[in-house]
Parts: structure tokens; C-alpha cells; sequence
């Protein structure tokens, strides 16, 4: 036989394949046995080498207080005969005169290969539903296993108990393969925190039999603890999903990046939304409110041990203000300070409106009171960095200096980040000790069911799933609104968008209700109009541009165009990579070329640089662009993004009424009357079609059980530093 078949990971039914596999395709011996059919499980197997397991560590690695140099413990040379599997907490001896092989794909442990070369053990784990008893669970797994023969009997199956005290299941299968093949399972599951450990054996009933002594004593020797993660206890890690960027400009502060466990502020925002001291331990703010006095706290230290001062303040806003460090950000936070806008052009070495009046105190002064000042230092760009830190060199970034709550102890690209809690944390350190992030690891979801990750957000392709209170997922289900909206950008300063009749028009060819449902699946909020729904100053009864094929193209025709024909070519940027179209970017360019006849050319660029290029204004007539609260404010969303000297501006959009009512919404005192001149801003954004805004989106996200204190906020708040681990809830 000739043997041309190809496989891939198909989850737990591939173990049966692969048994198949070995029964017709390996060369069969020519010594017989009495008592079974010859053939294909007389297979002899390819050379199978001993499989070396990555072993647990039984102590706690030490690391420096330094910057990041942190080595991973070594994995110690398991013992012959011994399975030891950390991540999952899996131990188990058998036989040294026993040899292994690795798994074929991520939930196959190991293969455990008798002498005779006629006997297999499969081990594998897959999810077990919070709902499902063990019984059910193993019946289930193991029916699944065993439909790949032709079963003609299975045992009533029976309860056994593992040498530690754990309860297992087991049941018994005989049947026949294709080929005519008498073979014999045995499968045995035991469960813990939310996972299923099976150990398949498989092979001639007579060797099962002769062998079920062996097989009592590999199984009965399982241990399930819990797991580690690079060395590290799990239950005292928190692990996540991430990915990592090529861009150094994404890890700078200065950029309104960075990391917010690493790097602190002087104010924060709790789960809760309340702004609150961070390493300010106060402030005082003068009768006209342009003079804030900071009061730094006496301990506040960075992670190698040098006090914060009000001087290392003043470095890092001159350093996110200096022209060479080129933010994109700073204009739009630090911006209401006196002396930033004259150090980022150029024209001053210093920031004037930042005085330090001792060690631990910072007078800050504004060119005018403006009631959100305190939220706009919740951003990064406001976070305090280390002088000698970041001159250091290029890649200073991958070995920080903060503030915060966490250090990072190490960095393998595209691999692993590793965070340890910061012990002089100037406020209470955080319950967890480390922080595992596994870049590139694998699907978000996947990895949660299987216990790899403690959350995770769900996909769109993944929320009607979990939204169904049948699926086992939905208990662990957090869902809520964020401060979120989506829009296309008009660059105004190139045609043919310089026409407001040409933008209404596209803003009227724009089915929302449609791109909803068939691009995002239904899951959010059409949007009328830039604020979200959670957003105070939203304003369910704004008259937005609704859909109208019609009024998009009697508007075209009014247009100093008069129709698509005498449009310009027209590029609509989006991120992504070569030619391949998004969901969303194909499907408004569907729309728009079915109700204005206008075919529009698409031009990817590089996620990674994506918001830079926008920045340098490296992009086409249109774009797509998202933007989130920083802080629960309008003027976070109108004036940041459309008054014309901003710096979040990026479509050239200019209105002098517009202009006029955002600086004087800035300083109004009278709440209620600040935000009916944001309405009345948003109102006056919508009727000139400055943008096309496409929805609001709502969160998701998966949290273990185990993972206590969890908030899922509508703004991003550093939430790390909150959460703890239930021990109990994890062995569960």
C-alpha cells in the first residue's frame, strides 16, 4: 500500500486517525500472534526517541531590582519514565523501558509506545464545560473517540480512583477497523480547572489485556496541580494573549503609548471611573483654575529604586513636547499647558509653565482654566519616564525604567513578556506577582477554553456564540458599552472633498443599518453622530445624515462636479497589508459605487505605522479612522478631533463658527450648559459632513473565574493592578 495522505490538527478525532494511519501505512512484521488478526496492528512504528517534557521548577526565581535581565529558571532533565508538563500541571510516570513521542498538535500531550511497538497511549486534553459533570464529560470525549471504528462493544463504564484521590472515569471499547483489524480502547479522563485529561490506550484486545496492569499504574499515577507558567506558579500569574509591534514609537509614552504597567502618571482612573491620586498624592488648584500644585508621594520611586522628583515631571513633558521626540499626542493633553505649544514648535528649550518648587512639588500653569485638565493626565503622553532610562540608547524601551505597578523582567520578540509585581509600589502592590503575556500564541478563544489564558476579548465571529446562554462559555461572559466610534475621515484639503455637497454625498450613500448587520454582524450601535451612547453630552435626538441613495445623488449633481464622472480618482486608506480589501473598507466602497455609480481605489498600509503615516498626511482623500474616550468628556471626541488647530485634525477640517464654540465650551463653568454646546458642535459636524461616522461598538470579554476584581470598564483603565487569583477557584 502507498500511503499519500496529508494531516492536519483536527482536535481530538485526529488521535484515532493517527492510529489508523499507523495500521495501514507502517511495514508489518512477519512475527505472528496467536490470538489475534494479523495485519496492521502488527505495525512496526518508525524509531520513536524519548520525548523530554518541559519540567517544573520547585522554587521561585529570583530576580534583580534592576532593569529587565531576568533569566528564566532551567528546566531541570526529567527523571526516566517520568511526564512532567508545568503549563498544564501534568505528571505522570510510566515504564522506562517505555519510549515517547510529542503530540501532533497542541492537545495532544505525548504518545506512550509499549516495547512490543503494538500498544499506544494517547494523552490528550481538551475544555470541559462548567456544566458538565465528569461522567457526562468523559462519556462524551470518549464516544467522540471511538466513533472512528466500528465499535460492536463498550462497557458500561465505572469510576476509579487516581493514587492522589482524584476521581476518574473510565470506559472500554471493541470493535474492528476498516481494514478488518481487531483493536481495543480504553480511555480514562480525569478533569480539573475547566480541562479534560484523557489517556487513550489503544491496540490488540490481547495486549491490552496482558498489559492493563501497566495501564492502571500509568493512569493511577496522574497528578493535576496547578499549573506554572515559564517557570513561574499559576496561580500566582496572571496570563494573557498579545502581540507585539515593530514600531518603537508604540512603546513610548511620549507617543501616547507605552505601557501602563509599567509607567504611571500623576492621576489615574479607578474601575470604578473615579479620577484619583496616582503619584501625586494631591493637588491644589488656584481660585482662577490656571495654577495646579502637585504634591508627589514621599515613596514614590522607580523600579530601580531612584525617588520620583518633580524634576523627572518636567523631563518627561519636555521631552514628549521637544520637536525631535515628533508626538503625536502631546499638542492634544499637555497642550493646555503654558510654554508647550512653543517647545514643540521649536521656539523654546523649556516648557514655562512648569516650575518645580521643591524635590516632590510641581506648580503647573494653564493658558486657561479648563474643567478636564486632570483627565487628559490619565493619557500617557503624561506619564513619567527616566531620564537616564530612555538616553540609554535606541531600544531603551525594551528594558524600561517606570513607575508603575509592575516591572518588566523580560522580553523574548514575538514570544514572551514577563511582568513582575512591583514590591515599592508607592501605593498598595497589586495582589498578582507576575504577569505572563504570550505574544503571538495562538487564537484568544481557543487558548481560553483550554485554560492557556485567564481572559480574553471574543471576535465578532465569536459573540453570538457566546452571548448563547447554552454554550459553556456564556458563564464567563462580561459584556458592555465602551466610548467608542468608527468613521470615515474626509480629507478636506484634497478634492474632491473640499465640497461639502460631495461629502454629504457620500454620507448618504452609506447604508449604516446594512454595514452593521452584514460587516459587524449585528453586534453595536448604528451611529448618528460622534459621541457614543455612553458619553455624557450624547444626544439620542440628533438629527444625523440617514441613509438616502437618492439625496446622495441629487447632492452629487449640486456638487461643482455634477456627477461621478468628473470626480478625481479617489483613494480610500485603510490598515492592512498588499491588495486584500477589509469587510468594512469593501463594503462602503460597494455602496458607494452602487448609489453614486463612484469606484474607489483602496490602498493599504502597514498596521504597524498605520496612525503615523495618517499623522504625516501619507494617505488618501479618505481613511478609516476610530477614536476612544481617554477621559468621559465631549471635548474629548469634538474639539481633539475637529477644531481646526488640533492635532488629532487629521482631515484638514476647518469651521470658524465651530472653532468659536468649542473655545468657549472650554471654559464654561455651568455644566449643564457645557454640554448643550457640545451637542450643538456635534450638530453642526453632522449637517457639513466633516466625517461619516459608522457605529459604536460594545466589549467583550471572557474572565475566568478564578481572575477576581475583574471590571470591565467603558474606557481603558489600568486594571492590573486591581486583580487577584483565587487559588481555590483555579484547582477547581
Amino acid at each position: 500500500m502507498t500511503c499519500c495522505m496529508h494531516w492536519r490538527s483536527a482536535g481530538v478525532s485526529l488521535l484515532l486517525l493517527m492510529a489508523l494511519w499507523l495500521s495501514a501505512c507502517l511495514p508489518l512484521t512477519a512475527q505472528p500472534v496467536a490470538d489475534e488478526t494479523p495485519g496492521a496492528l502488527m505495525a512496526t512504528p518508525t524509531v520513536m526517541t524519548t520525548n523530554t517534557p518541559p519540567a517544573a521548577t520547585a522554587a521561585l526565581p529570583v530576580f534583580g531590582s534592576g532593569r529587565p535581565t531576568a533569566t528564566l529558571p532551567p528546566e531541570p532533565v526529567p527523571q526516566p519514565g517520568q511526564y512532567v508538563n508545568p503549563g498544564l500541571g501534568v505528571t505522570f510516570t510510566y515504564p522506562p523501558t517505555w519510549t515517547t513521542e510529542p503530540g501532533e498538535d497542541t492537545q495532544t500531550l505525548t504518545w506512550l509506545v509499549a516495547p512490543s511497538g503494538r500498544m499506544f497511549v494517547v494523552v490528550f486534553y481538551s475544555p470541559l464545560a462548567a456544566d458538565t459533570d465528569l461522567e457526562e464529560a468523559a462519556l462524551q470525549a470518549h464516544d467522540a473517540v471511538a466513533e472512528e471504528i466500528t465499535v460492536a462493544e463498550r462497557s458500561a463504564g465505572e469510576p476509579i480512583t487516581l493514587d492522589d484521590g482524584r476521581m476518574a472515569w473510565r470506559n472500554t471499547y471493541s470493535g474492528r477497523l476498516d481494514n478488518g483489524s481487531t483493536i481495543r480502547l480504553v480511555l480514562t479522563s480525569t478533569a480539573r480547572g475547566g480541562q479534560l485529561f484523557t489517556f487513550m490506550a489503544f491496540g490488540p484486545p490481547g495486549d491490552i489485556e496482558r498489559e492493563q496492569t501497566t495501564l492502571d499504574t500509568i493512569v493511577g499515577s496522574v497528578t493535576l496541580t496547578a499549573p506554572d507558567i515559564y517557570g513561574l506558579p499559576r496561580d500566582q500569574t496572571l496570563v494573557q494573549l498579545g502581540g507585539e509591534s515593530t514600531n518603537p514609537r508604540d512603546y513610548d509614552p511620549a507617543q501616547g503609548s507605552g505601557d501602563s504597567l509599567v509607567f504611571s502618571g500623576l492621576v489615574t482612573f479607578n474601575p470604578q471611573l473615579e479620577l484619583v491620586p496616582d503619584l501625586a498624592a494631591g493637588w491644589d488648584i488656584s481660585a482662577d483654575g490656571t495654577v495646579y500644585t502637585f504634591y508627589l508621594r514621599p515613596n514614590a520611586r522607580f523600579h530601580d529604586g531612584r525617588p520620583v522628583t518633580a524634576a523627572d515631571v518636567i523631563y518627561s513633558w519636555e521631552r514628549a513636547a521637544d520637536p525631535a521626540t515628533d508626538s503625536n499626542t502631546v499638542l492634544t493633553y499637555l497642550g493646555d499647558i503654558v510654554g508647550v505649544k512653543a517647545r514643540h514648535a521649536g521656539e523654546a528649550t523649556q516648557i514655562s509653565g512648569l516650575r518645580a518648587l521643591d524635590d516632590h512639588t510641581l506648580q503647573v500653569t494653564l493658558e486657561a482654566p479648563v474643567p478636564y485638565f486632570l483627565g487628559k493626565l490619565t493619557y500617557t503622553t503624561a506619564a513619567v519616564v527616566d531620564r537616564a532610562n530612555v538616553e540609554s540608547g535606541a531600544e531603551w524601551y525594551r528594558t524600561p525604567n517606570g513607575t508603575g505597578p509592575y516591572r518588566l523582567i523580560r522580553w523574548e520578540r514575538f514570544r514572551l513578556q514577563l511582568y513582575e509585581r512591583n514590591d515599592d509600589f508607592y501605593l498598595e502592590p497589586p495582589p498578582i506577582r507576575f504577569i505572563a503575556v504570550q505574544l503571538y500564541a495562538g487564537v484568544g478563544i481557543r487558548m481560553y477554553e483550554l485554560g492557556d489564558i485567564d481572559l480574553t476579548g471574543v471576535s465578532l465571529f465569536n459573540v453570538e456564540r457566546v452571548r448563547d446562554p447554552r454554550d459553556p462559555l456564556h458563564a464567563d461572559l462580561r459584556e458592555g458599552v465602551n466610548m467608542c466610534t468608527s468613521q470615515v475621515r474626509f480629507d478636506v484639503s484634497q478634492a474632491p472633498f473640499d465640497d461639502p455637497a460631495v461629502r454629504r454625498a457620500f454620507a448618504l450613500a452609506v447604508d449604516r443599518q446594512t454595514y452593521l448587520d452584514v460587516v459587524l454582524r449585528g453586534v453595536g450601535v448604528a451611529a448618528r453622530g460622534l459621541y457614543p451612547p455612553a458619553l455624557p453630552g450624547f444626544n439620542p435626538d440628533l438629527a444625523g445624515l440617514e441613509f438616502d441613495p437618492e439625496g446622495a445623488r441629487q447632492s452629487l449633481a449640486a456638487s461643482t462636479y455634477g456627477s461621478a464622472d468628473r470626480l478625481p480618482p479617489i483613494v480610500f486608506t485603510s490598515s492592512g497589508f498588499g491588495s486584500d480589501a477589509g469587510s468594512s473598507v469593501a463594503a462602503l466602497a460597494q455602496m458607494w459605487k452602487t448609489h453614486l455609480g463612484v469606484t474607489i481605489q483602496i490602498e493599504n498600509l502597514e498596521p504597524n505605522t498605520y496612525y503615523d503615516m495618517l499623522h504625516t498626511g501619507e494617505h488618501g482623500q479618505l481613511f478609516m479612522y476610530g477614536w476612544c474616550a481617554d477621559y468621559p468628556d465631549p471635548e474629548n471626541f469634538v474639539d481633539v478631533l475637529f477644531h481646526s488647530e488640533a492635532q488629532q485634525n487629521l482631515g484638514n477640517y476647518a469651521n470658524s463658527d465651530l472653532d468659536a464654540l468649542l473655545v468657549a465650551a472650554r471654559t464654561e463653568e455651568d455644566g449643564a450648559q457645557r454640554l448643550k454646546m457640545y451637542q450643538q458642535a456635534e450638530q453642526m459636524i453632522v449637517d457639513d459632513a466633516a466625517a461619516i461616522f459608522l457605529n459604536h461598538s460594545l466589549s467583550f470579554v471572557l474572565v475566568k473565574p478564578h481572575l477576581q476584581n475583574y471590571v470591565l470598564t467603558p474606557i481603558a483603565v489600568p486594571i492590573e493592578r486591581y486583580l487577584a487569583i483565587d487559588p481555590a477557584l483555579l484547582a477547581e
